[in-house]
Order: structure tokens, then C-alpha cells, then sequence
């Protein structure tokens, strides 16, 4: 078992510094939502290359799209991928659930760099009880499929919920669920404390702002200068509601008695434009919102319960998606309009520029690069594969 250990920890550590060195320049805590309920979208190639010339190394997708996980092969960005809400029902049938391992994940890895899988969005504040009942039994079928191919150590499976999950959340140290959660709850929890999987939370500063924008500081949400508040139990002081809102999330979770399990933001972001009674919907918020929250993962910073523990956040979202319902809002939270130009500008090249940390930068690369990154990327991605392949071998000899 020694000898088993010791070959797991060499090719987990010669795989990650493989595939990973062509970001090492990149934002470790920064990915990015990459929906694409739009027409006209880039090819997903063409997305990519505007990925790298970000320097962003993390995207989430909203489904298991064969053509970006094809597209995604040998680049190093890490991919979290989505199972429908319509597809829990069938998944928590262990065969089903392998079946579908077998057949969306396992084919892609471990050129495309796979790492989480969110069985489901926002689910347990949906009103549909079954499909609220269906999450951890699919999320236990195919961590369980995962398992039985050997992909358990590289993929984490988990699930992105709402901040309604919460029945309070200010003062942050008051933080707790929803009581009629309380089931459901214990159940995910558990299951992510026993596969060391993270709690994904859906944190939007912009709605507490559009609700009650007389009440909220406009400052305090868009991470500009501001009094900030300090939670009368903890004494901690928080300047952006966003920390104040993960923070809340790691207090409910503390008080169901699981402290320890890390909490990251699947989705965050602002909108450029709204109907007429989405107070803030401008694109000078949006633009600052995420400007000010692209400084602060340059930094890698915690939240003032956690400061040494960098805050991974996804921001939502790459692009418009013009197919989106709902209100003007929903189709207007991308950095890009569908057809790939800019929709605003968040000083992606200026904040490339002013940053003092050399191993956190955002800057555009030439296409000269890009092409040569491409060919490190194709022969790397397949001294990964061999390596993998061995692993696997080798895990499943008696020693």
C-alpha cells in the first residue's frame, strides 16, 4: 500500500505540472461561466484563444457539449461540466449513472482537463421536491461511476445552489439554511465531506442592491472605498457584501456541523443592462463590479473568516446569451456580445499592466504565441495520457 501511495502522489504531481505550466502566469483563483444560450457564438476554438489571451485557465460549462470538450483537449484550461436538471431522475440509477461517465466524461479525460462535475444549478431552491430529492442520489451514482474508472481522485462532484439556500446571511456570523432544507441539506453536506468535494454557491451582490438599493451601498457591493460593516459577533470588518456573503455561506455550514469543507463562487458577476426597474443594470457598474473583482483575485485573496485561504470565484459570464428568458437582465452579464466583440470594457490590458505580481497577470498574447502554445499543449497533452494510462495500470495491480 506504500508502494501504491507513493506512485499515486508521483503521477498526480508530473501530471499537474505538466498539463498546468502553461498557465502558471495565469489568475489560480479566477474562472469564468461560459454559457452559450446565444446565436452566433465564436466557435468553441475561437473561445478558447480568447481564454488564453485573457489568461484564464478555469471555465465552467453548462452542460457536457462534445464539441467544447473536444475543443478543450491539451489547452490546461481546468473544466467543470454540468448534468442537466432533466437528467437527475435517471442518474441516480447507479447503471444509468455509469453509463453516462462512461460515455460524457470518460472518453475526454485526460486531454481535457475535466476537474468537477455539478450534478444540477440551483436545484434545492427550485419547487420541484422530486428533482430536489434526486440530487444527492445522482450525485452518489456517479461519484460511485467515477470511482470504478479510476477518475475519482481528478474529478469533484458537487453541486451550484443559490444564496436563497440561506435562510439568514447578515451578519455573515449568523448564517444559516433554510429549515426546510434542513434534510436535503445534511445529506449534500455529508457527501461532500466524505469525497472532499466543494460547497459551490451562486453569490450576486447586484440583486441586494436591485431590491433595496436605498438600504445597500452601492459602494459596498461593487467593492469600491467604503465604511464596510463589522458583524457585531466575529468583529471581522468586510468592505463587499460578495465576502460577506461566502462567509455567511461557511457559517451555515459550520452549524451543521461540517466546518471544514471549503466554500467557492460557481457564478458572480453584474449586469450591463436591465428593464427599467433593474435599478443598477449599467454597464459603468458592471464595468466596475468586475474590474474591482478581477483586483482582487489578482491578489488571491480569502474572506475576512478565512484570509488565508484564496477564494476561488467564477465570474459570470463570458458572453451575452440573447436566447436567455426572463428579464433584460439575464442576457446582458457577459464581458462579449455573441458575435465575440467586446461588450465593455473592464481594463483586462491596464490591470495587465499596473499589476505588481508577476505570477498573476492578465495580458493579451499574440497569436504568434497562441500558435505556439498550441503545439506545447498537443505534445504535452499526450506525455499526460501516457502517464495516466500507466497510473491506471498500475492501480489496479495486486501489490
Amino acid at each position: 500500500m506504500a508502494f501504491r501511495a507513493s506512485i499515486i502522489h508521483h503521477f498526480l504531481l508530473v501530471s499537474v505540472l505538466i498539463t498546468g505550466f502553461g498557465f502558471l502566469r495565469g489568475v489560480a483563483a479566477l474562472g469564468i461561466n461560459y454559457g452559450q444560450v446565444a446565436n452566433d457564438l465564436p466557435s468553441p476554438d475561437k473561445v478558447l484563444e480568447l481564454l488564453r489571451s485573457l489568461r484564464i485557465s478555469k471555465a465552467r460549462i453548462y452542460d457536457t457539449n462534445p464539441q467544447v470538450l473536444t475543443a478543450f483537449a491539451n489547452s490546461g484550461v481546468d473544466l467543470i461540466v454540468t448534468v442537466e436538471n432533466e437528467m437527475l431522475d435517471v442518474l441516480i440509477d447507479p447503471q444509468q449513472a455509469f453509463q453516462w461517465v462512461a460515455t460524457h466524461i470518460r472518453p475526454y479525460f485526460p486531454a481535457t482537463r475535466i476537474t468537477g462535475i455539478a450534478v444540477g444549478n440551483e436545484v434545492f431552491t427550485s419547487e420541484d421536491t422530486t428533482l430536489m430529492a434526486n440530487v444527492v442520489p445522482a450525485m452518489i451514482s456517479i461519484h460511485g461511476a467515477l470511482v470504478q474508472l479510476g477518475l475519482d481522485q481528478y474529478i469533484q462532484v458537487s453541486t451550484a445552489n443559490s444564496l436563497a439556500v440561506l435562510a439568514n446571511s447578515y451578519p455573515p456570523s449568523a448564517g444559516s439554511f433554510r429549515e426546510d432544507l434542513t434534510g436535503v441539506m445534511s445529506e449534500y453536506l455529508h457527501f461532500l465531506a466524505t469525497t472532499r468535494s466543494p460547497f459551490w454557491i451562486n453569490a450576486y451582490p447586484y440583486f441586494a442592491y436591485k431590491d433595496d438599493p436605498f438600504r445597500v451601498s452601492l459602494d459596498y457591493v461593487l467593492f469600491n472605498p467604503n465604511e464596510g460593516m463589522v458583524d457585531p459577533y466575529t468583529k471581522l470588518r468586510y468592505d463587499n457584501m460578495l465576502y460577506a456573503q461566502v462567509d455567511a455561506v461557511v457559517f451555515a455550514v459550520s452549524r451543521m456541523g461540517y466546518g471544514g469543507l471549503e466554500v467557492r463562487v460557481s457564478e458572480t458577476g453584474w449586469p450591463s443592462k436591465g428593464d427599467p426597474d433593474e435599478v443598477g443594470a449599467t454597464v459603468e457598474n458592471a464595468a466596475v463590479y468586475n474590474r474591482n473583482l478581477l483586483r482582487r483575485q489578482l491578489g488571491n485573496e480569502g474572506t475576512p473568516l478565512r484570509p488565508n485561504q484564496r477564494l476561488d470565484v467564477y465570474l459570470f459570464a463570458l458572453f451575452n446569451e440573447d436566447m436567455k428568458p426572463g428579464p433584460t437582465s439575464e442576457r446582458n452579464y457577459g464581458l462579449y456580445q455573441p458575435d465575440g466583440t467586446m461588450a465593455y470594457n473592464v481594463g483586462l490590458s491596464t490591470l495587465a499592466t499596473t499589476s505588481s505580481t508577476s505570477s498573476a497577470t492578465i495580458s493579451l498574447t499574440s497569436s504568434a504565441t497562441r500558435q505556439a502554445t498550441n503545439k506545447e499543449y498537443e505534445s504535452i497533452g499526450y506525455w499526460v495520457y501516457v502517464y495516466l494510462l500507466t497510473f491506471g495500470v498500475l492501480m489496479r495491480r495486486p501489490f
